[in-house]
């Protein structure tokens, strides 16, 4: 009997720590190391790179008097670039665009996803016929060359540089929102919602969609990563936003004829690219597994481990005992 108590304590000792459902997202996070050094990663570098400025205060258009292709010092940490400037405030000023560019179009395709999903998702019949058909034949055209022909058509201009990309990544959101519509708009709260009266908006808008925050918030995050990046690669091709406003895709461009002589001008805004998108794919990664049902973290399945470890000892004690 005392070995039967023994092996509870035991258990409860063990299974103290475990993350339940009830914590918060950003506790829940924690037990997700990737994603969580991911986001604290995100962090440092959005601040780095908003609020740099206010400390090295160096013109990322000035010609400097060290002249071009200049080599590191205290004056500028990171050299000089093909004609003289600055490159670490063309990197920050260049991330400030990069990354606003990104955030910008997040925001406008979760905002056309949004309402194109949830509508079809809510009315069904005719509306979802049209809408759903529409969002499956954007889904038909390459991302990519569905940029390439918006910004030959309307410009390159910083807006529609994020009109376009928004205009490309939006079904993902759309058919989450639609799956996620579906799921609740059956659920008894909303039926008591209709029942005292409330129009469909206000059902739509407080009672469903705030319950597909989570996964909205998943495949947003993976949707900064690719507008990052279609950014950048649009600039290095020449055909997103044009010089002198610095990006860190124009600067790989401007970048690739010295690429022998001076190779930290393209490795610097390059490795940016790379850290950066990296990071929100591990992030968009990490979230993605913490609102999988079926994902337990390691430290869970140690403790796991540990309990049936001590389980089956103290069984074993019992069965010798009787």
């Amino acid at each position: 009997m005392k070995d039967s108590q023994n092996a509870k304590k035991l258990d409860t000792q063990n299974t103290m720590d475990i993350p339940t459902r009830k914590e918060g997202w950003l506790q829940r996070l924690k037990h997700h190391r990737p994603a969580y050094v991911s986001f604290i990663l995100l962090i440092v570098i959005h601040a780095v790179v908003f609020l740099g400025p206010l400390v090295w205060r160096a013109d990322p258009e000035a010609l400097t008097m060290e002249g071009p292709q200049a080599a590191w010092s205290a004056m500028h940490p990171f050299g000089t670039d093909d004609i003289g400037r600055d490159v670490l405030s063309r990197l920050l000023k260049g991330g400030q665009v990069t990354l606003t560019v990104g955030l910008a179009a997040m925001l406008f395709s979760l905002t056309v996803g949004t309402i194109i999903g949830s509508a079809a998702g809510f009315f069904r019949g005719a509306v979802d016929a049209v809408l759903m058909r529409l969002t499956e034949a954007m889904m038909s055209i390459p991302n990519f060359f569905f940029v390439l022909v918006g910004l030959t058509v309307l410009g390159n201009t910083p807006f529609m540089v994020v009109l376009v990309i928004a205009l490309s990544s939006w079904m993902e959101i759309a058919r989450v929102i639609y799956g996620e519509t579906l799921k609740w708009k059956e659920h008894e709260f909303v039926e008591a919602a209709h029942a005292a009266g409330a129009s469909n908006l206000r059902v739509l808008a407080r009672h469903i969609l705030p319950q597909a925050i989570p996964s909205v918030v998943v495949v947003g995050t993976l949707t900064i990563a690719w507008s990052i990046l279609t950014e950048s690669a649009i600039s290095y091709l020449g055909m997103g936003i044009q010089p002198p406003m610095p990006t860190w895709g124009n600067m790989l461009q401007d970048a690739q004829q010295y690429i022998w002589t001076s190779p930290m001008l393209g490795i610097l805004p390059g490795i940016a690219i790379m850290i950066v998108v990296l990071l929100y794919n591990l992030l968009g990664d990490g979230l993605r597994d913490l609102l999988d049902p079926r994902y337990v973290p390691r430290r869970r399945r140690n403790a796991k481990r540990i309990t049936n470890f001590f389980k089956k000892k103290a069984q074993g004690v019992i069965n010798n005992v009787h």
